[in-house]
Order: C-alpha cells, then sequence, then structure tokens
C-alpha cells in the first residue's frame, strides 16, 4: 500500500533514503489528492490482465497507449545520470502514470504551500501525477523499479525543468490547486 508524507531536510539531502532522523508527518490519501491531486489505485497483480480495473481505468481516462520501462544500474544506460536527471524537479504538459509491477521508488511532489511530500510505490500501486505539477523521482536503496507507462495518444515527454510557471499546463495546475481538487477517484 501506497505511503506519502513530508520530507525533512536530511531526506532532501539524500534521495534515496525513505527518511531521516525524525519520524516523518505522513498523510491520507484522501489529503495527498486534496493537496496536490496526485491520485492512487491499487491494482491486484494476479488480476488486473482480467479483471477489467485496469482497462476500465484506461477508458476512462483515454489512456491509447502505454509501454514498460524498468528502471536499474543493469538496464538503464547511463544510469547514474539518469537517476539525476529524474531528480530534477521539473513538471509536465501530459499526465505522468505509472503502474507498478516489480520494484519500488519514490515519487516527490510540490503541495500548494511548495513542501515536498515523498509518494513510496511498491508493485500493484499506480499513480496520476497531474500536468503542471512540479515533481521528481528517484529509487529507493534497492535500485529497481518495473512499471509501465501510460499515455493519451502518442507519448510526448518532455520534461519542463523549474520554473516553468508561464508553461499553460502550469497555469493550469495552479488555478486547479486554487479552486481545490474536491473528489479523488482512489
Amino acid at each position: 500500500m501506497v505511503q506519502a508524507w513530508y520530507m525533512d531536510n536530511d531526506t532532501i539531502r539524500d534521495q534515496r533514503l525513505e527518511h531521516h532522523k525524525n519520524p516523518p508527518e505522513y498523510i491520507s490519501l484522501e489529503d495527498l489528492y486534496k493537496k496536490t491531486g496526485v491520485e492512487y489505485f491499487k491494482l491486484n497483480l494476479a488480476t488486473y490482465t482480467t479483471d477489467g480495473v485496469l482497462e476500465n481505468l484506461k477508458k476512462d481516462r483515454g489512456y491509447t497507449y502505454e509501454d514498460e520501462m524498468v528502471c536499474s544500474k543493469e538496464c538503464l544506460p547511463n544510469y547514474e545520470e539518469k537517476i539525476k536527471s529524474f531528480y530534477t524537479e521539473h513538471l509536465h504538459t501530459d499526465e505522468e502514470i505509472r503502474f507498478v509491477l516489480d520494484g519500488s521508488g519514490y515519487f516527490d511532489v510540490r503541495d500548494g504551500s511548495d513542501q515536498w511530500i515523498r509518494i513510496a510505490v511498491t508493485a500493484g500501486d499506480m499513480i496520476v501525477i497531474p500536468s503542471g505539477i512540479y515533481h521528481r523521482f528517484t529509487l529507493d536503496t534497492k535500485n529497481f523499479i518495473r512499471a509501465k507507462r501510460f499515455f493519451i495518444g502518442e507519448p510526448v515527454w518532455l520534461p519542463y525543468n523549474r520554473p516553468a510557471d508561464d508553461i499553460p499546463a502550469r497555469r493550469n495546475y495552479v488555478q486547479r490547486l486554487q479552486e481545490g481538487f474536491v473528489t479523488a477517484a482512489c
């Protein structure tokens, strides 16, 4: 089950740590959605190809393209450089959807007060990071994740490093954040 918490400064300095000295301030999935718009779905790894849950999500959200990626020292060329680039704070103009099939990692997102929230994902977790939110990704100390990625149409996967406040997706996200994310689909 996914967990989310506010990060302390020690965690921010060592990106692969879960948390450091102080116990983390956990937040519920409902609060995560209200504060960031990030949605969470738990899928059954044994039945997701046949139970219709993933197919319904894809249909409801308009996902028409998918692929699978593996992030590990053995599978990712220029591993250390890639991990550093994933950890650079950025946004996308489309949703970022990840369904974890194996392994684990962290997505960090900014809340409305510009504080980091760390989201730990493991096999069976699916998160949807809204377009326009500042975020980053890193592996945990296991250094391995295998995940499906979903897109609406052909993937356009350009990161816009912060600051990118003038991009329409960012302005739209900030407006949605100010209006409030009302109901989570979790």
